[in-house]
């Protein structure tokens, strides 16, 4: 019995020894993970990694996590003219396949969640134009326009939408006139516009978009979808 017992306890600490190795090890490759983040054509901010599953000593020996969650936050385009920044990016990889000597990872499937902040939105605006939350799934679009050398300050709510699931535009539901001629096709000139979405990792595609109080709110999916390498 006392036998037993020393085989007991042996085995009790080896078991808490591995779970520590193993929890050691999930940190330092999540550490090292949000350093090498890239998304070609693209700068980021901070980076955030969560590998989940247990033990993660055995996923990284077959090369292949099962799930790893990611926030990045502020990613920014390198091309010129106007592209939205991504204020936030929150994914969850599913099946992540480490490549390149662990340098690189490519998940089979992903969705993701994509906030665009209305201060972002403004600054891919037209000049003079600001964009704040409209409510009831709207957005407040107001800029100045000239009318015979007077400035005029029009404000509109408006609905956007997502084109070929990489582009957000913003359309006003209506512009009041107020009789003077040609005022609506001004205003319009200003406060509606088209913008892609900059920075998304190669393989996701942007589905469903919302106005909400914090900004604009995208969800998408995306298949081998690379973050790194």
């Amino acid at each position: 019995m006392r036998a037993l017992r020393i085989w007991v306890i042996a085995l009790v600490i080896l078991a808490a020894l591995f779970v520590a190795v193993d929890r050691v090890a999930v940190y330092i490759a999540e550490s090292q993970a949000e350093d090498r983040v890239e998304i070609p054509g693209a700068r980021i901010g901070s980076t955030d990694i969560s590998v989940k599953g247990f033990p993660f000593l055995t996923q990284l020996a077959g090369s292949e996590l099962d799930e790893v969650d990611v926030r990045i936050t502020g990613i920014e385009t390198r091309a010129g003219g106007r592209t939205l920044r991504i204020s936030t990016l929150d994914a969850k990889l599913r099946d992540v396949r480490l490549t390149d000597g662990f340098s690189g990872a490519v998940a089979d499937r992903a969705t993701g969640t994509v906030v665009i902040s209305y201060e972002d939105l403004t600054k891919a605006a037209s000049d003079g134009v600001k964009v704040e939350y409209g409510g009831k799934n709207k957005v407040k679009v107001t800029g100045t326009v000239n009318v015979l050398g007077r400035p005029i300050s029009r404000s509109v709510l408006s609905t956007v939408t997502l084109l070929d699931g990489h582009t957000v535009r913003v359309h006003a539901d209506k512009v009041p006139g107020e009789g003077i001629p040609g005022l609506e096709k001004l205003v319009r000139e200003k406060t509606d516009f088209e913008r892609e979405v900059g920075g998304l990792p190669n393989g996701m595609k942007l589905e469903r978009i919302q106005p909400t109080e914090d900004g604009l709110e995208i969800s998408g999916t995306g298949t081998d979808v690379r973050l790194a390498g």
